[in-house]
């Protein structure tokens, strides 16, 4: 069955989107400013007590980030080149934090010249080069936690640690004359199992009570991080859901003395605002009694798609032509094997689609423009437009 905008859009967000979309070529992002608006207070509605910092590397068109700056949102942010994009528009050091824990001295030292003054961290390391370049800095120690089988981006291995190291980690702050401030961790983008918050939450709190009954340390702060959906081909639970859930487990863990809160909500925001369109380059066969037809479409893995690597990302994809549908393997239009979006995940497409039609791929906001590629194959980088 063909996706219908009817189940993700509003006629009228809709037409304005493809609208706007008309006036360009493509491949082209076409980014709603009210849609990305609305995702924002509904998850500020959702959790009255949490600060939001806006994970920048979802979406950083200007537009999008004045939204967050007018609304007194803070913003997570994981490179000197994102700080400076954000400070552009006025925002000051303390609504930032340096959310990357692997990060040079010298930008440690840039951040905390700029007026930021909270840090994530994961390692010895890097927590030793903060003290030197950020001296007494709040620092929160990312750990390591469950949920990569049932998330569609994974993040964990790379970033984290274990409960051990960070007890260690927020004993040595101190002594190093840092603020041990609190714990964060990441169930993983696009996550499904609400339940991954609460094993993670109690580990934060397990954390909390050995620090404090053992060396006197008391944290005052969770990062929850993201993993909010987005409304992708499956389906998640609403988000107000994600919020009672989480709420409740915050609350049978830490009764009425919940720490300060803080969310990183990046695809969740993102991704439903936007709609990307691209063009059908080329339909072929690889032989005469070949079951599925190839259809290449001029973007692909390397000019914003990288999330279907594995086909992890299942965006809904539409098109304005009816008929009679069958299978297909989509694929980008660039000189590598690997520029295959979907073939073990079957599309179904028109027979009729043709050379020059337009593809609709839904709720593809985020993780797109900043995936997108400078000039492979001389591809320029995804056009963005906000409207």
């Amino acid at each position: 069955m063909l996706t219908q905008p009817e189940d993700y859009y509003d006629a009228e967000t809709f037409a304005r989107i493809k609208a706007a979309a008309d006036q360009h070529d493509t491949p082209l992002l076409v980014v709603d400013t009210k849609t990305f608006t609305d995702q924002l207070d509904h998850l500020i509605a959702s959790f009255p007590y949490a600060k939001t910092y806006y994970a920048v590397k979802a979406n950083p068109c200007p537009e999008v980030l004045e939204i967050l700056r007018d609304r007194g949102c803070n913003f997570d942010v994981a490179s000197r080149y994102e700080l400076d994009k954000v400070m552009e528009l006025g925002v000051p050091g303390s609504r930032f934090s340096y959310g990357n824990t692997i990060k040079k001295p010298k930008d440690i030292r840039y951040f905390f010249e700029k007026g930021v003054n909270l840090f994530a961290t994961d390692s010895e390391a890097d927590l030793r080069n903060i003290a030197k370049a950020a001296p007494g800095a709040r620092v929160f120690v990312r750990i390591l936690t469950e949920g990569s089988q049932t998330a569609d981006w994974p993040l964990s291995r790379k970033f984290g640690c274990h409960v051990d190291m960070a007890l260690d980690l927020c004993i040595m702050a101190r002594d190093l004359g840092l603020e041990p401030y609190g714990i964060s961790f990441h169930v993983g983008s696009q996550q499904r199992d609400i339940g991954a918050w609460d094993s993670a939450i109690a580990k934060v709190k397990g954390i909390f009570e050995r620090l404090k009954e053992e060396d006197g340390i008391n944290l005052k702060m969770i990062n929850l991080g993201g993993g909010f959906p987005a409304n992708y081909i499956s389906r998640t639970n609403p988000l107000e859901t994600y919020a009672e859930e989480i709420t409740r487990f915050l609350r049978e863990d830490f009764g009425d003395d919940i720490p300060e809160i803080i969310l990183e909500p990046g695809r969740s925001l993102a991704a439903n605002a936007g709609i990307l369109v691209s063009e059908v380059v080329l339909v072929s066969r690889k032989n005469r009694t070949g079951l599925h037809r190839w259809v290449y479409t001029d973007i692909g893995k390397f000019g914003g798609f990288i999330e279907t690597m594995d086909e992890a990302i299942k965006y809904p994809l539409y098109v304005d032509k009816k008929g009679e549908c069958e299978e297909v393997v989509i694929a980008g239009p660039t000189c590598d094997s690997a520029d295959i979006l979907y073939e073990q995940y079957k599309y179904e497409l028109p027979l009729n689609l043709s050379q020059g039609d337009r593809l609709y791929w839904f709720s593809t906001g985020a993780y797109t423009t900043t995936y997108s590629a400078i000039e492979f194959n001389g591809f320029p980088p995804l056009k963005t437009i906000c409207i």
